[in-house]
């Protein structure tokens, strides 16, 4: 014959037994929860990371311009006039594009290690959060994104965890000139010479990293090149002349 008091023991007994596995099945069914769930943010994070990282990029980049000594410059003032026997061609000064060049590319790269070690002074802190303290003790500039705001939830705002994204430049800036030169009515040319500024950064973000590249376009020089306007001019593949300037009338001696 059995009794209420025995079955009430035995029950114990089995719970007690059970109790030590099912707290480390409770803690791993939460770990696992939570890597899936970060594991399907991650691609969100990584996006609006990259984002924020052109941004951040940019207003470095953009505060290293300002405080270089040469300002936008005339085209005129970068350009070498040809002898009379080479037809008017023209050619750039490259001494003085070179120095532009040089002086760019030392002041961005200067800034960049700056903001990383920590000069928050070079980083937009009006908009993002910035983690000093980590910069400083690690490579790389840190900032938090909301959880709601990277996943896109206007009515959570600035509610929810914080993320840290951390992200650093790899490798040196990579500094080049470009030239684009364009048509502008009868024999001038509109000519544009630029710096395009190219740098790789490494993007991490918890369970995730992915490298990007952010490109930044500084004008050095611009402006209208004019030239003496022919007396037939013909929009080419043998079509007879669409304009026909008269000739000056000669001077009688």
């Amino acid at each position: 014959m059995r009794f209420h008091g025995q079955v009430t023991r035995k029950s114990r007994k089995k719970k007690r037994k059970l109790l030590p596995l099912l707290i480390p099945a409770i803690l791993i069914a939460i770990a696992l929860f939570i890597y899936i769930i970060n594991a399907r943010l991650a691609p969100i994070y990584i996006q609006y990371a990259e984002v924020q990282t052109e941004k951040i990029a940019a207003h470095v980049i953009n505060k290293a311009i300002n405080s270089r000594t040469a300002n936008v410059l005339d085209v005129n003032d970068i350009i070498v006039n040809v002898p009379n026997d080479s037809k008017g061609m023209v050619k750039f000064n490259t001494e003085i594009i070179n120095r532009v060049l040089a002086e760019t590319h030392g002041l961005v790269e200067s800034h960049l290690q700056q903001a990383e070690a920590g000069n928050l002074a070079l980083l937009p802190t009006d908009e993002i959060e910035f983690d000093s303290q980590a910069m400083k003790r690690e490579e790389g500039i840190v900032f938090f994104v909301p959880l709601a705001q990277a996943a896109n939830i206007p009515l959570l705002g600035n509610l929810g965890p914080k993320i840290p994204i951390r992200f650093h430049v790899i490798g040196q800036v990579q500094a080049t000139i470009d030239t684009k030169i364009s048509e502008f009515g009868i024999n001038n040319a509109v000519v544009e010479v630029n710096i395009l500024l190219t740098v790789n950064v490494q993007i991490i973000v918890p369970l995730a990293t992915k490298q990007s590249v952010v490109t930044q376009k500084i004008p050095v020089a611009m402006g209208l090149i004019q030239s003496t306007v022919p007396q037939i001019y013909t929009t080419g593949g043998g079509d007879p002349p669409s304009v026909e300037v008269p000739a000056p009338p000669a001077i009688e001696e």
